[in-house]
């Protein structure tokens, strides 16, 4: 049978379909996004070519949760223009293969100085939240993680998903019986040490509060921000939380922080406990004489204070103010293997990777974060062989030259 040729009017009716389709597709559409094509995850080669992919996979609120730094963001920028007056100076080289990253912190065996930061609400990220992050890092090579204590789920759950050591973050409770409670739910999943965080008291973050005023912010609840958020994270996290009764300052239960609180939590806890937002010397010695184990150099990745400085300007006063025994971690701006063996050559005995394993997770999941993990952990093995150092114990300031500003 000879085969019907088209009409005119099966010709205009696709073409009213097409329209259709595409004014559906429009508006289906974010327009602050192109939307070109998601690579694969076997295709991103550094840490820092997962952030678009997880701009492009997560609402935009959820997204900049994730992206934004305190006020005018001056110690955000700054955080990552400090690695760019490090260099690295080169002492020879030796093979690759015989690089030796094993460390122990604080009783805490690793395979490489090299942890999760604790974060929050990991669910609005992907769907198995923290337990994705711990599975992920559990693969890894085994990298411990700092467990927020504004985890989207909880620590026990988090726990069970995976088998590396697990340290837990513990923000001050003015009352001290919820501050038990919490420390003993830590402890019976099986954290190995306390991270208690100090410099998270009064942020103000300008990028979403424009955002609420344009009703598509994460604490808005407008229809376009709110709805699309809450719907990935499952009513839960950042993207879903409800606007404070002073969404411009100093929230409840902040800046009243002090020694004598400081002092129940040490003698309570019978394991390791580090403090996280030290900045100055001086703070750090006072927090060694109140009986801390370990020092957690940050400014919350420039979400505390604006205009602190860059935790790797001050990282070697804070090394030289406490004893050898005290070890130093570090986070803020950390992108690369080279960042880490900076980072090492100034002090530090460890560093703790926030936004990045944030990035791995919303792109690809679990094992996203792992990719994430071993690009790092390769480059640091890579970094240390192009410079000469076959052991973490061999590295020191004579690695680097700084030009901070």
């Amino acid at each position: 049978m000879k085969k019907k040729g088209a009409t005119r009017r099966t010709v205009l009716g696709g073409l009213g379909l097409g329209a259709a389709g595409a004014s559906l597709l429009e508006s289906q559409q974010d327009p602050f996004r192109d939307h070109s094509r998601v690579p694969g995850m076997d295709e991103l080669k550094t840490a820092v070519e997962f952030e678009p992919v997880a701009f492009a996979k997560l609402p935009r609120e959820t997204y900049t949760y994730t992206a934004y730094g305190s006020e005018g963001e001056f110690t955000l920028r700054r955080n990552r223009e400090a690695f760019d007056w490090v260099e690295l100076v080169s002492r020879g080289v030796v093979d690759a293969g015989s690089v030796k990253t094993a460390t122990n912190i604080l009783g805490t065996p690793m395979n490489f100085p090299i942890m999760v930061s604790p974060s929050a609400a990991h669910i609005a990220l992907h769907p198995d939240g923290e337990m994705g992050t711990h599975k992920g890092a559990t693969a890894a090579a085994n990298t411990p993680m700092i467990i927020s204590a504004n985890a989207s789920l909880s620590v026990d759950k988090i726990a069970a998903a995976a088998t590396s050591p697990l340290w837990w973050q513990l923000y001050p409770q003015e009352d001290f019986d919820r501050t038990k409670e919490l420390l003993d739910t830590a402890l019976a999943a099986g954290a190995k040490a306390i991270v208690m965080t100090v410099d998270q008291q009064a942020s103000y973050y300008e990028r979403a509060i424009h955002d609420r005023h344009l009703d598509a912010g994460p604490l808005g609840g407008g229809a376009r921000g709110g709805a699309r958020g809450a719907g990935r994270a499952g009513g839960r996290g950042p993207a879903a939380a409800a606007a404070p009764a002073n969404p411009y300052r100093v929230p409840p239960g902040r800046l009243w922080y002090n020694w004598q609180y400081a002092d129940q939590v040490r003698k309570y806890l019978t394991v390791p406990m580090a403090v996280k937002g030290v900045l100055t010397g001086e703070d750090a010695k006072a927090f060694v004489e109140h009986g801390f184990d370990a020092i957690y150099v940050s400014n919350h990745g420039g979400r505390s204070l604006d205009y602190d400085p860059s935790t790797l300007e001050v990282l070697t006063e804070i090394v030289d103010a406490v004893p050898a025994r005290i070890p130093v971690l570090f986070d803020s701006g950390i992108r690369s293997g080279s960042d880490i063996l900076k980072t090492l050559a100034l002090g530090a005995k460890a560093v703790c990777i926030g936004r990045a394993v944030r990035w791995g997770l919303a792109a690809y999941g679990p094992a996203g974060v792992q990719r994430i993990l071993e690009i790092l952990q390769r480059e640091l093995v890579t970094a240390m062989a192009e410079t000469g150092q076959a052991d973490l114990a061999t590295i020191d300031r004579t690695l680097v030259r700084t030009h901070f500003r």
